[in-house]
């Protein structure tokens, strides 16, 4: 095995790659704690993956109407599924709150606390989940069924998912802590794939990866003065 991997360095190198290209491509991925929150394949007649987290065109478009809070970003991931499509738990856990709307994520929303690191939300739910604050789920437990923000399960169903801490004051990019194939859940993502740029550091937060966390609460973190695509604001 080492011979067959000081080869494929070899090789690597021989294609003109950098050093850290090539050690990037070399290195063994580190294992994400979470899984999808859905226990059937993606599709259109299941769900698909719509917006995305972090600084996306849609976020940077309504940064202060509907995301000032969140400095500006789109602090979680959103699933477009039609109404009643189960939903399951991303990690073993506790629940820590039902319908705690002052979370946000309407008309209904549930959470579970992940030992002392995370707490997963899942917001736009149909109907008010069966389950009771302190009790135990595991992963890939069914825990409620995707809404509509407007209930009409017509405009926009779909779940949105958000990984924060555990004093739920920071929002975490769920790409980098939820093990799937994101490259491909891409390549049919309906919307929300593109991220708004500032044309004065181009190459900033640019892929799904390397969006920043949030502190909610904190100043926005994209109020540029050259944005691309155009700002909308006159």
């Amino acid at each position: 095995m080492r011979i067959l991997a000081l080869v494929g360095l070899a090789v690597l190198i021989t294609l003109g790659l950098s050093s850290q290209a090539t050690l990037t491509a070399m290195a063994q991925p580190e294992v994400k704690p979470f899984g999808l929150p859905f226990d059937t394949a993606p599709g259109p007649s299941t769900w698909l993956l719509g917006q995305l987290y972090g600084n996306t065109t849609g976020a940077y478009r309504t940064r202060v109407i509907w995301y000032g809070a969140g400095q500006g970003l789109h602090f979680g991931l959103d699933f477009p599924a039609r109404c009643g499509t189960p939903v399951v738990a991303i990690g073993d856990g506790v629940v820590v709150g039902v319908d705690e709307l002052a979370r946000g994520a309407g008309p209904h929303n549930l959470l579970i606390r992940h030992g002392d690191s995370y707490v997963s939300l899942y917001g736009h739910l149909f109907e008010r989940p069966n389950l009771a604050w302190g009790q135990v789920v595991t992963r890939g437990q069914v825990i409620g069924v995707t809404g509509d923000p407007d209930l009409t399960c017509t405009s926009r169903p779909h779940l949105h998912l958000e990984i924060r801490s555990i004093n739920y004051g920071i929002a975490y990019n769920p790409v980098n802590l939820i093990d799937a194939d994101w490259d491909s859940l891409m390549l049919a993502a309906p919307f929300g794939r593109g991220f708004a740029r500032d044309l004065t550091d181009p190459r900033r937060w640019q892929y799904a990866e390397d969006q920043p966390d949030v502190q909610f609460g904190g100043p926005l973190l994209n109020d540029y003065d050259q944005p691309w695509p155009p700002d909308w604001r006159p």
